[in-house]
């Protein structure tokens, strides 16, 4: 599933800058379904200024491809609404418009199946909330036919085929989830019996889980909420299809098109990735194809790593240690994160996000980017976040005695902070370190994954070691009020060098 997450370092291979904008996306959804095997494209109601008329576009310009691959069957546009809030629902009630305006336009048309038929419901917590927006639609629906005179009929088969999608977003709710799916598929399934034999898919984030916890309990997480939801699927008497929301660095989840092999084994389980802008935009198009047919050929193939009552247990405790250090550092260093986003240039027209960390719905007192310009801004001045806790994270993993449910669950823990570490200037973190205490940390952190794990932090190739002079730069250049547009720059070269903005 391609998104329109923002955060590619180069230009796409099919325009002529890095920035793509509401009016170009269009194209892109009609390039992608062409040219690579993109089977979805999420259209986002939620972060950023949309295209309202995207579905008229689509079928006008892409009549010859969808006689071919019907939208809504074999190509599928799938939107996501903005989080649920009693209150404020003008953007959810416009997608909920556009849905069924759609539908009238598939009729009119002759199409032969409903172009949109799912959406994702952002910063999910609990069974009510898909509940009551699925209740909202079901009333707008009702509206809709009386005042177009539309048939009770159309009415019915819209709503059998219409589904809500929660997205879950943060550890906690990751750690129950149950608590989510099962009130929920237990009231769709007693509405709608077919929901049994039609399956349910489930959208599991993994880049915000990692800003609000930290590395580790975001994996871990993840990986509990997999097999739940799958024990809970077997207990309803469904088919579930777990959707991952991915980037392409480790912190948000290494799913790259050179990273193919590891995160298919570290995520056995899920049935659909996100495929997010650098994946396509930062590497070579062959290369990226190539990756996409694997995951469409292996996907199937990986079995899911079932975590027992015990286990969840254990990896409970691993969250709230690790958070326990996470969440105080990174308050501490949000004004210099922030300082550094300022400069990073914008890949797509968003707006501001209500986030989980600092926002209206915050943890903690500080504000801070979501998680593309967090991850870039950190990357920029060669400290990946994927260091920054982890370290004394496993120096209290090691005394609890639970590092074999890390190693057990999270296999690709290694690899991933090799290749973070490539990205690691050290000279950085000492020369802040004599600024601000918690940079000691830190410093002993990266210096406790090394000797726990056995590996060796730092550039290895020469590109490596450009990307690290490029971070001492920025550095230089944030600390002394240098010229932002050559901070800008100096981001950007590093950013293409591993291939992902943040």
């Amino acid at each position: 599933m391609a998104t329109q997450h923002p955060d590619n370092a180069s230009v796409p291979w099919w325009g002529k800058d890095a920035f793509i904008a509401t009016q170009d996306e269009i194209q892109e959804v009609m390039l992608l379904f062409k040219e690579l095997t993109i089977d979805e494209y999420m259209w986002d109601w939620e972060g950023k200024y949309v295209d309202e008329a995207v579905g008229e576009k689509l079928f006008s310009r892409g009549r010859e491809l969808f006689a071919k691959r019907a939208l809504g069957r074999e190509l599928h546009l799938t939107y996501r609404i903005p989080a649920y809030e009693d209150g404020k629902m003008h953007r959810m009630a416009r997608a909920f418009m556009n849905v069924l305006a759609l539908a009238d336009l598939a009729r009119d048309i002759k199409a032969p199946c409903l172009p949109v038929t799912e959406m994702f419901l952002p910063l999910t917590t609990s069974a009510m909330q898909p509940l009551k927006v699925r209740a909202a639609f079901k009333e707008i629906l009702g509206y809709h036919r009386q005042v177009f005179h539309r048939s009770a009929k159309d009415e019915t088969e819209l709503l059998k085929l219409f589904d809500i999608t929660p997205l879950v977003e943060d550890v906690p709710s990751l750690l129950s989830i149950e608590k989510i799916v099962m009130p929920y598929w237990t009231s769709l399934i007693k509405e709608n019996p077919s929901v049994k034999s039609r399956g349910q898919r489930l959208f599991l984030a993994r880049s915000d889980p990692a800003m609000n916890s930290g590395l580790i309990p975001a994996v871990l997480a993840v990986k509990a909420a997999l097999s739940k939801i799958h024990e809970c699927a077997d207990q309803a008497g469904i088919e579930v299809y777990p959707l991952l929301g991915t980037g392409s660095l480790p912190f948000r989840g290494s799913v790259n098109p050179q990273y193919t092999e590891t995160f298919l084994t570290q995520y056995a389980g899920v049935r659909t990735y996100s495929i997010q802008s650098a994946f396509r935009y930062d590497y070579p198009k062959d290369q990226v194809e190539k990756a996409l047919k694997t995951i469409h050929r292996e996907v199937p193939k990986r079995k899911l790593v079932p975590v027992s009552d015990d286990d969840r247990t254990k990896i409970a405790t691993l969250c709230t240690m690790f958070e326990k250090v996470w969440k105080p550092t990174i308050e501490k260093i949000a004004p210099l994160i922030n300082q550094v986003a300022q400069f990073i240039p914008p890949r797509r027209e968003r707006l501001q996000h209500i986030g989980l960390f600092g926002y209206s719905r915050g943890i903690g007192k500080v504000r801070l980017p979501r998680a593309i310009g967090f991850t870039c801004a950190l990357y920029s001045l060669g400290i990946p976040p994927e260091l920054i806790a982890t370290g004394r994270g496993l120096e209290m993993t090691q005394k609890a005695g639970l590092m074999d449910i890390v190693e057990k669950y999270y296999p690709a823990l290694r690899e991933d902070l090799i290749h973070a570490g490539k990205y690691l200037n050290r000279e950085n973190v000492e020369f802040l370190a004599k600024k601000l205490p918690i940079f000691k940390d830190i410093c002993h952190g990266i210096d406790v994954i090394e000797r726990v794990l056995g590996i060796k932090l730092g550039p290895q190739k020469p590109h490596h070691f450009i990307h690290r002079n490029l971070s001492s730069t920025i550095y230089s250049r944030i600390i002394g009020d240098g010229d932002g547009a050559l901070i800008t720059r100096d981001i950007v070269e590093a950013a293409v060098i591993r291939r992902s903005l943040g």
